[in-house]
């Protein structure tokens, strides 16, 4: 088994917030390949109406989970929550409970792998 956790949020732009939402993800995107190694997938797609969101994110590990929440925390939050609303959160792989305890607030939902491989 893989320690690999990824993830897939979908999230509605909220009113008022699309002229933030681009400038938003191209710091966070650039912040998160700067410093944080374990982040080994990070990409975010909408439609072209840009009213909703899709982020798919893959790390390491637990440990890079949390640095890349410790980020998320510090620097973004506050701006992502003012422009987008979660409205489903699966969590893919063995997240341990710090890892869940720092993903409830968004309404994560956990699957672990029951069979598979990857290269």
């Amino acid at each position: 088994m893989s320690d690999i956790i990824e993830w897939v949020l979908e999230m509605r732009v909220q009113d008022g917030q699309a002229d933030m939402v681009q400038p938003l993800l191209d710091e966070m995107v650039a912040a998160t390949q700067a410093d944080e190694p374990g982040a080994l997938h990070y990409e975010y797609y909408m439609p072209d109406d840009r009213s909703t969101c899709t982020v798919l994110e893959r790390y390491a590990d637990n440990d890079a989970v949390m640095a890349h929440l410790g980020n998320f925390g510090a620097k973004f939050a506050d701006r992502f929550l003012t422009a987008f609303a979660p409205e489903r959160f699966t969590v893919y792989g063995p997240a341990n409970e710090t890892v869940r305890a720092g993903l409830a607030a968004f309404g994560a939902t956990h699957q672990k792998m029951v069979a598979g491989f990857h290269r």
